[in-house]
């Protein structure tokens, strides 16, 4: 609007919400002091019809065949039309004036136009950026496409939310609100466009991709849109790689996921790795084999020398009590000290931890048993030690439960769910455990895991809180 340019940067920089607040970007609205303000019909469009006009005059002979839709002039009517003008101004301006007395004179203004048959009414809106929906939103967009884009998906995100449908609906096809109708059409267009671009540019794939869903529904036959949207799609197939699953537990910032691949793949994260209760790490196919984790872990993490990984688990254990020393001749090979099922020892490998958890038991016959509630004993008792040795790293931990320690109970689906349960009991009582669960799924276990109910699992989660009773396994 004009008449206001040397207290725009005071306006900008207003903080206490405007006393008069017109919307148009939708059907119209007054509210005044925050409180809804209704208008008659007429006087409703007679605001759209102002609002259109652009902060330019327009004189009551117009604002008539506009407002009144008048398609006729018939003769010796002025007086009485511009009567009926006149009467809805008053009610626009009693009705701003609720604000304060003036406001309604000083927003709708009144001036002269002469003309051939004498001096003509005209009127005019005077409204700030802050009083005017359509205004703002203009600003915002203009000052988003010269800000850095973490600004601009701010201001931009700001002046969308602003629209709550077709701009100045009264209106409908009236030629009168083409051009401004037109104008703010594209200029949300930009704003969408815009915004995409900003959260492609931060690297929020995730934030892009219902904007520019939404702008493909909006314009199904703009081929930039869909390509857009194509784009968007492949980039976070990309990025998502083996990830099948991804859920951000609410109020706690904490993610869970599911992902198909290789445990010692997962450089980024401190490892979560099985042993029996005598901590044996020589691979010799017989007390421990090549092709467990356990066998990865010294082949892949200790160059396969399994006497580093010895004496760093013994380091470990030393403050461990062991519950028994068996003999040479109960047990010939192996490992023969015995700790508690559910002990877990945090070792150093260069900047991360693997944590070697104890949660079967190994006979004097070299075969590994473990219980359901062997297992739920183990996790209960490592999320504490990953909270303090962790370094708030995210964890990776394979299917626990599923090799070779002979825990027939439960089977794939059952054995994630333990996983993911203990591990979000633990964060009630401590939410810093890590930033990040990370389940990693070998390819030839997933189509024995049920990940639709982990999802049920977590959304029941979000609507109770980590207070969530134990889902009745182990």
């Amino acid at each position: 609007m004009t008449g206001r340019h040397a207290a725009e940067g005071a306006r900008r920089v207003q903080t206490r919400p405007p006393r008069v607040r017109v919307s148009v970007l939708g059907p119209v609205r007054l509210a005044v002091n925050g409180t809804p303000v209704h208008l008659t019909p007429l006087t409703a469009r007679l605001l759209v019809r102002l609002v259109a006009a652009e902060g330019e005059t327009v004189t009551a002979r117009r604002l008539y065949r506009d407002v009144w839709q008048q398609t006729v002039e018939l003769p010796h009517q002025d007086l009485r039309n511009r009567n009926e003008v006149q009467k809805r101004i008053l009610e626009l301006r009693r009705a701003f004036d609720r604000a304060g007395p003036g406001h309604g004179t000083r927003i709708v203004r009144t001036g002269q136009l002469p003309t051939a048959r004498g001096a003509e009414s005209t009127y005019r809106l005077d409204l700030s950026d802050e009083e005017l929906d359509s205004a703002e939103f203009t600003r915002l967009v203009g000052d988003a496409l010269h800000a850095a884009p973490a600004s601009a998906v701010r201001l931009l995100t700001d002046a969308l939310g602003l629209w709550r449908g077709r701009p100045l609906a009264e209106a409908q096809d009236e030629e009168f609100a083409d051009a401004t109708v037109r104008r703010l059409n594209r200029l949300r267009e930009t704003a969408l466009r815009e915004l995409v671009a900003g959260h492609t540019a931060l690297g929020r794939y995730d934030l892009a991709l219902p904007v520019a869903e939404e702008t493909v529904r909006e314009r199904p036959d703009d081929p930039e849109a869909a390509a857009t949207l194509a784009r968007l799609n492949a980039r976070l197939r990309e990025r998502h790689g083996d990830e099948l699953l991804r859920h951000t537990l609410r109020g706690l910032r904490v993610d869970v996921v599911v992902l198909r691949g290789d445990l010692f793949d997962q450089e980024d994260a401190n490892l979560v790795v099985g042993f029996s209760d005598t901590f044996d790490t020589f691979t010799d196919d017989v007390v421990i084999s090549r092709e467990s984790v356990q066998g990865q872990l010294v082949d892949r993490l200790f160059e396969g020398r399994h006497r580093l990984l010895d004496a760093a688990l013994r380091r470990g254990l030393k403050d461990v009590t062991p519950l028994a020393t068996e003999s040479v001749r109960e047990k010939r090979r192996g490992r023969r000290t015995r700790y508690p099922v559910g002990t877990a020892v945090a070792v150093p490998v260069g900047k991360r931890r693997v944590f070697a958890l104890a949660y079967s038991r190994l006979g004097n016959d070299l075969r590994a048993r473990s219980a359901p509630a062997d297992l739920r004993l183990s996790l209960e008792g490592l999320w504490p030690t990953v909270a303090r040795y962790g370094l708030f790293k995210p964890v990776a931990t394979p299917l626990i439960g599923a090799g070779l320690s002979r825990l027939v109970e439960l089977d794939r689906t059952q054995l994630l769910l333990l996983i993911v349960e203990t591990f979000i009991r633990s964060l009630g009582q401590d939410p810093a455990i890590c930033p990040e669960l990370r389940v990693v799924i070998r390819a030839d276990e997933l189509e024995r895991t049920d990940l639709s109910a982990v999802e049920d699992f977590l959304r029941r989660v979000d609507e109770r809180g980590p207070a969530l009773p134990p889902t009745g396994i182990g």
